[in-house]
């Protein structure tokens, strides 16, 4: 029975072990994605240019969706692109532009995923950002 639980407890600290290496090798490429408001209008639906960095290669097509934070039954929507690259250019994506109340600053969060051929998710990333931006 000692022989079973050690067996057990080595099986068990080696999987601990391995699942700490995958999430180390799958932080260290994990997908990132960053905007910029500037030069967007208030209350049109003219997408802000993306970076992406660490995309997966086998990558096809990104989905993008926007929530406001400060309105969050309001569906902003987005879009599925294909994806030709990391720089995605302004008013590549479909959606409902920010148009907080005057005099109203409100919180924004784009989800970015990167999906495969088969439309499997290969990675998920956030950005976030306040419009109106800073001056």
């Amino acid at each position: 029975m000692a022989a079973l639980r050690s067996t057990w407890r080595r099986a068990a600290a080696l999987l601990a072990c391995s699942a700490a290496a995958c999430l180390a090798a799958s932080a260290a490429q994990a997908m990132s994605g960053a905007f910029s408001w500037h030069g967007i209008a208030p209350c049109v639906h003219v997408s802000p240019p993306f970076v992406l960095k660490d995309v997966p290669a086998k990558t096809t097509r990104l989905r993008f969706i926007m929530h406001d934070k400060d309105a969050p039954h309001f569906h902003h929507g987005g879009s599925t692109i294909i994806y030709a690259g990391p720089q995605i250019p302004e008013g590549a994506i479909s959606y409902i532009g920010p148009c907080p109340p005057a005099g109203q600053k409100h919180h924004y969060v784009w989800t970015i995923e990167a999906l495969d051929s088969t439309g499997h998710v290969l990675a998920k990333t956030r950005a976030a950002g306040d419009f109106p931006p800073k001056e």
